[in-house]
Formats: C-alpha cells, sequence, structure tokens
C-alpha cells in the first residue's frame, strides 16, 4: 500500500508543478538563510575569542589575589613578585606552548598635535606568546629585550597621530608611586593585527624597560600562558594553584561576552522559529490547495475504500518530499554561502571599534561550519514542515465520500 501512496504522492505533486516548485524554493530559502545566519554568529563569537586569547589574554593567565584587571595597578602588592619563576615554571608543564610575564599600565601618548589614552604592555620579546604579533608587523622591526627607548604601535594608531616608523612620541604613566612620569620613545615598528580596538590602543614595550619606567622593580601584572589544546586547562591550573595567586582561565576573562552572546543567541532562536513557521504555513497552503482541487478525486478513493489513514499518509508523504528536496537545495545554498563567508568574509571596516575592549573584532569578519547546528536546523524544518502537513492530512481524512464526491 505504501508503494502505491508513494505514486499517488509523486503524481499530485506534479499536476501543479509551478506551485510545488515554489513550495520547494520557500523550505530551501528558508534554510538556506537559517544555515547562513547561525554560521555568521558562530563566527563571530569564535573570531572575538580566538582573538581575544591569543593577542590578550591567552588560554590562562596567572594573577596576584588583589590585582583587578580593570585597575591596571601598579602597586607592589598587586603585582607578582617573582614573574620570571613563575613563567619558567609554568612553561615546563605538559601542554604548555609557553609562558611569559606581561606588564600592564594605563597612559597617554602624545605627539606635538594630538594626545590619546593607550595601554602601555611591557612584554617578553623573545617569547613565542607575540608570535602573532611578529607576524601582524608590517613596518619597520620587531623589539629587542635591551631596547631602552624602542615602542611598538598599531598602524591604526599610527596613522590617527600622524607617525611613522622613527618617529618621536611622548608616553606617559602614572607609575607604582602614583607619580606621572613622561619619556620620550621611539618607534621602532608598526603592526596590524585587524583588530581596530587592538591596533588603535596599545603600546608595546620590553618588559624590563616598561617595569623600570613604572618604577615596579621585576615586578608584572600577570603571567599569561597558551595551551597546545584547550583540553589541558584544568590540569595546568590545579597545577599551578596557590593561595596567594588567581588563576583565570579564558572563559573567565572573557566571561561578559560569551553571557552577552548567550542572551543574544536567545533572539536568534525565536527568529530561527519564525522563519520555520513562515516556511510551514506555505507549505500547508500548498496542501490545503491541493486538497481543495482533489476533492471529487478524494471522494472517489473513499468510496473506493480508502481509509482516512491512508489518505493522511499520502499526504505527508507529499509534505515529505517536498520538505526533503527543499532541504537538499537549503543545504547546498546554505553551505555555499557559509564557504563563501568563510573564505572571503564581510568587511565591517571601524565598525568592529564600536564593540569596544572586551568583544574583539576584527574589521572582517568570517563564518564558521558548525555541523552539528546545521544538522538541528534540517531536522527541525523537517519536523515543521511534517507538522504543518497534519491539518490538510485531518481534513482530507475526514471528508464524507458522498459530501466529497459531490466536489
Amino acid at each position: 500500500m505504501l508503494s502505491k501512496l508513494w505514486i499517488l504522492a509523486y503524481r499530485d505533486l506534479g499536476r501543479n508543478r509551478r506551485r510545488t516548485i515554489l513550495s520547494m524554493v520557500a523550505v530551501a530559502l528558508g534554510l538556506g538563510l537559517l544555515i547562513l545566519m547561525n554560521g555568521y554568529i558562530a563566527g563571530i563569537m569564535d573570531e572575538s575569542i580566538q582573538n581575544n586569547i591569543r593577542l590578550n589574554t591567552g588560554h590562562l593567565q596567572i594573577r596576584a589575589d588583589s590585582y583587578t584587571e580593570g585597575e591596571m595597578s601598579l602597586a607592589w602588592p598587586d603585582l607578582l613578585r617573582d614573574p620570571e619563576v613563575l613563567a619558567a615554571h609554568a612553561a615546563t608543564l605538559p601542554g604548555v606552548s609557553g609562558a611569559a610575564p606581561v606588564l600592564w599600565a594605563g597612559g597617554v601618548i602624545a605627539t606635538p598635535n594630538d594626545s590619546l589614552g593607550i595601554q602601555v604592555t611591557g612584554i617578553d620579546t623573545t617569547s613565542s606568546i607575540y608570535d602573532p604579533i611578529r607576524a601582524a608587523l608590517v613596518g619597520g622591526v620587531f623589539l629587542n629585550a635591551d631596547d631602552r627607548t624602542g615602542i611598538m604601535i598599531g598602524r591604526g594608531l599610527a596613522e590617527e597621530l600622524g607617525l611613522a616608523v622613527g618617529s618621536d612620541v611622548s608616553l606617559t604613566v602614572v607609575d607604582s608611586d602614583g607619580n606621572a612620569d613622561e619619556g620620550v620613545f621611539t618607534v621602532r615598528g608598526l603592526f596590524h593585527t585587524g583588530i581596530p580596538t587592538y591596533d588603535r590602543g596599545s603600546v608595546l614595550m620590553p618588559l624590563s624597560k616598561a617595569q623600570a619606567f613604572a618604577r615596579t622593580e621585576r615586578r608584572a601584572s600577570a603571567i599569561i600562558i597558551m595551551l597546545n589544546e584547550n583540553q589541558a586547562l584544568e590540569s595546568v591550573r590545579s597545577a599551578l594553584r596557590s593561595p596567594d595567586l588567581q588563576l583565570l582561565s579564558w572563559e573567565d576573562m572573557n566571561r561578559l561576552f560569551l553571557e552577552t552572546m548567550q542572551t543574544g543567541l536567545a533572539f536568534y532562536y525565536i527568529l530561527d522559529g519564525i522563519v520555520m513557521l513562515i516556511v510551514a504555513v506555505i507549505i500547508a497552503n500548498t496542501l490545503l490547495m491541493s486538497v481543495f482541487e482533489r476533492i471529487r478525486e478524494m471522494g472517489i478513493l473513499s468510496a473506493l475504500g480508502m481509509k482516512g489513514r491512508h489518505l493522511t499518509q499520502m499526504l505527508l508523504l507529499e509534505a515529505a518530499c517536498m520538505g526533503l528536496v527543499g532541504i537538499a537545495l537549503g543545504l547546498v545554498l546554505g553551505l555555499g554561502g557559509v564557504a563563501y563567508l568563510t573564505y572571503v568574509g564581510i568587511s565591517i571596516g571601524d565598525i568592529a571599534s564600536v564593540a569596544g575592549d572586551s568583544i574583539a573584532l576584527g574589521s572582517t569578519i568570517h563564518a564558521r561550519f558548525v555541523p552539528e547546528t546545521f544538522a538541528g536546523l534540517s531536522i527541525a524544518t523537517f519536523i515543521f514542515v511534517l507538522l504543518a502537513a497534519l491539518y490538510p492530512a485531518w481534513y482530507a481524512a475526514r471528508l464524507e465520500p458522498v459530501v466529497a464526491l459531490r466536489g
């Protein structure tokens, strides 16, 4: 019986090919849009977190128990006393690809014509942690550990202040004693990471010079640790745990962004549901119109002994055919769009800087392939299509043969 119902369903879909094709296209466009949108959102989340990890936070940070990131305190009790020893110990642990001390200080960079608030970062210039900065170098040279007057700045900051490699600038920081210290430095190199907030707001200098400039002796704000794989995070944290230290994972340091995105995802789930409902209404309308056009035929089939459940199955098979073909086309469209955005991306320019320091968006945003999400959307779309067919199927199944034969 099922094979005969398949034949009837296939024949009925071919009666009004234009309507059937348009219904399939509606399913394809709806699913394609959902795949593209979810791939793009996944790309925004993943890129922002990865950018923040490689340029700012690392996978794990060691800080003094009293240190608060937002304040960038230079008070000695808030800093790590033996950062080199801690970094050397962390670097020997399994799963660690690099560990280096860093010193952060708020400051002002000034030229004769302009001044801007920036973050001064003292870095271990020999550490592999700063390979992304080396790769992003677009002018000049990378810093040497013994350079006492050199700094590196982002190309965006250089353009804003009219600076170039070799330019002299004035830097001012409030040191560990609470006094404003000013020094003249020379721009040794320019980098362009593609992250506007980083390229316009960071000044890098050798760690030893930053410590002397801020009068912190050999203390550091934190130890940044990069891992070979995220699975090693808990074992490394356990090995480094100490009562007077705080160990923060990348999730801890990106919690605000992650919570914001999770809240925003609720809106996208609602949008997904709305798109699927629109597709379901189109399918229901198509099948209902088909039922109205075939009332006499269904009356004849009922008079010949076809049960109501068979009519229901026939219409469900029609919906399944339209749904499966539409889903196949939607996967082609959606995955094609995600592939384009993954390799080419969408340029948003300086709009990324509006997101703030906590969201490290690049000037170009790429999508991401999320197979489990795409599979879930496809299954949900198919379920919505079948649910949409239930009312037309119920309507057809309850038709009385005599009434149906009258049309």
